[in-house]
C-alpha cells in the first residue's frame, strides 16, 4: 500500500507546489524546507487516527511534531484512501469506491446496512468567526456533527 499511495501522494503534491507557483520550479527538487514527516510517517499517522480515533494532538506527540503537521498530514493522505476504495473481508477482488458500490454490494449479497448516527463532539469555531455568531448556545452546548458509520450486518441474524 505504501509504494501504491506514495507515488500518487508525490504526484499531488508536485501539482499542488507547481500551481502555488505558477508554473516550473525554479529551484532543484529537494530546495526549500524540509518536510518533518515522510511519507510512511503520514500514512501511520493517518491510519492510527482512522482506525483508532487518536486525537491529532496526541499524534503529534508520538512522532515529535506539531499538532498542525498532524493534521495537514492527514489532510493530504485521507483523500488518497478514500480514492483507494475499501477491501470487503473474505472477497480479494472487491473494492468498494463510493456510496453506490456499498449499496449495490449489500443488495447483491443481501446484507442489510445499519447507519449508526450518533453525534461525536468537534471543536467549536473560534471567537468572532461568522458561524459561531450564528449559534445561539452557551460554553456548556458543545459543537456536535453527526457520525455515519456504515456497519454490515448479515442478514441472517436479524438485525
Amino acid at each position: 500500500m505504501i509504494e501504491e499511495l506514495a507515488a500518487k501522494w508525490q504526484a499531488v503534491r508536485e501539482s499542488a507546489l507547481r500551481e502555488r507557483r505558477g508554473g516550473a520550479r525554479r529551484r532543484a527538487a529537494g530546495a526549500g524546507p524540509e518536510q518533518r514527516m515522510v511519507f510512511t510517517d503520514r500514512l501511520m499517522v493517518t491510519l492510527g487516527h482512522l482506525r483508532l480515533g487518536l486525537p491529532h494532538a496526541a499524534l503529534a506527540e508520538l512522532y515529535s511534531v506539531d499538532r498542525s503537521t498532524v493534521s495537514g498530514a492527514i489532510r493530504q493522505v485521507r483523500p488518497l484512501l478514500a480514492a483507494r476504495g475499501f477491501v470487503v473481508p473474505d472477497r480479494p477482488g472487491v473494492r468498494l469506491r463510493s456510496l453506490e458500490d456499498l449499496f449495490a454490494y449489500a443488495d447483491a449479497v443481501g446484507v442489510k446496512l445499519r447507519i449508526d448516527g450518533t453525534e461525536a463532539q468537534v471543536r467549536r469555531p473560534r471567537a468572532g468567526h461568522v458561524v459561531s455568531r450564528r449559534r445561539t448556545g452557551g460554553q456548556r452546548r458543545a459543537g456536535t456533527a453527526a457520525r455515519l458509520a456504515d456497519v454490515l450486518a448479515p442478514a441472517d441474524l436479524g438485525h
